[in-house]
């Protein structure tokens, strides 16, 4: 018999970061002082809303990298964030079709929007999800049948 679970994946995208043109390597853009703000106000809020065992994961980008940081919890990078990772690459990290409790992913648009339309069953250019914003989802399986709902929606100008 299928085991019952309960995951809550929340896709908080990185904060405002500078132009490219300023450093010439995406990996290297850093926050804003805007951005700055934007992570410190939404990390604040996470920090109060997510469960103490929650596993964070970031894009080793240094504007997500930055954005993580803002939580002061534990988490680690992995490669399978990195900006154009896949809607694939998100989930296998996350531990989708596996895993269980809460795992908090700081990460890109496009990826975060095109996952967050493939789990609620949208097209993939549907979802767009705002720079510091988050989207919580939760993924109930009970008795093999799944259903993915929003928990919340969230920008950093509303926290």
């Amino acid at each position: 018999m299928p085991k019952d679970r309960t995951l809550d994946l929340v896709l908080w995208r990185h904060a405002e970061a500078i132009d490219l043109e300023l450093v010439g390597d995406d990996m290297l853009r850093t926050l804003t002082p805007r951005g700055e703000k934007q992570a410190h106000r939404m990390g604040a809020w996470l920090d109060r809303q997510l469960p103490a065992s929650t596993k964070v994961i970031a894009s080793p980008a240094m504007r997500a990298d930055q954005t993580a940081q803002a939580l002061e919890r534990k988490y680690k990078t992995h490669a399978g964030l990195a900006p154009l990772a896949g809607v694939d690459d998100l989930l296998e990290v996350a531990h989708w079709t596996t895993g269980s409790g809460c795992v908090l992913v700081v990460g890109h648009q496009p990826t975060l929007g095109q996952t967050a339309a493939r789990l609620l069953g949208m097209s993939a250019g549907e979802c767009s999800v705002k720079k510091g914003a988050v989207w919580w989802l939760r993924l109930r399986e009970r008795e093999a049948v799944s259903e993915v709902t929003v928990l919340a929606v969230l920008s950093p100008d509303l926290v």
